[in-house]
């Protein structure tokens, strides 16, 4: 295994650890991501309308992925305490799902790939809490990160 492949998080003696990243510069980092719910067209309409029976579901779950966004540290147990900078939350339906995808800013000497995810798994998460009353075989799908920019490794997308 080459020095770059080798696992960051891991100890030559197998134990985890958090990452020493002091030595590393302050750059400007970028990272989107996204999470697919699945669920019934007549759903969608209520989704989309703001009559489902828990209420306005999309403005309950962009505030959850944004929440989460900043929360990402005390939830995944060997990710850094970031300084987010922005959040953005956006939602597209189509005739049977809601893809929601995430962008999260910072400036920091590490990126903000998990916070995306967070972000976006959580939203997900929070629009199956209010449809589970009418669907609940709805489904989340598609959890990933489509894009990051910024620090040392410089630029990726999944295109």
């Amino acid at each position: 295994m080459a020095e770059s492949d080798a696992l960051t998080h891991v100890r030559p003696d197998g134990a985890a650890h958090m990452v020493d990243v002091s030595n590393k510069p302050v750059t400007a980092r970028i990272a989107s991501a996204q999470a697919v719910l699945h669920t019934r067209p007549d759903v969608i309409a209520l989704l989309v309308a703001g009559e489902l029976p828990k209420g306005e579901a999309l403005a309950v779950a962009r505030l959850a992925g944004i929440m989460a966004a900043k929360q990402t540290s005390a939830l995944i147990p060997l990710c850094h305490p970031l300084p987010v900078s922005g959040v953005t939350v956006d939602f597209t339906t189509d005739e049977s799902s809601v893809r929601i995808v995430t962008t999260v800013k910072t400036t920091g000497v590490t990126g903000v790939e998990m916070e995306a995810l967070t972000a976006a798994s959580v939203a997900a998460l929070t629009v199956y809490d209010m449809i589970k009353a009418v669907d609940r075989s709805a489904r989340v799908t598609d959890i990933e990160v489509l894009s990051k920019s910024g620090g040392a490794s410089g630029d990726w997308s999944r295109e």
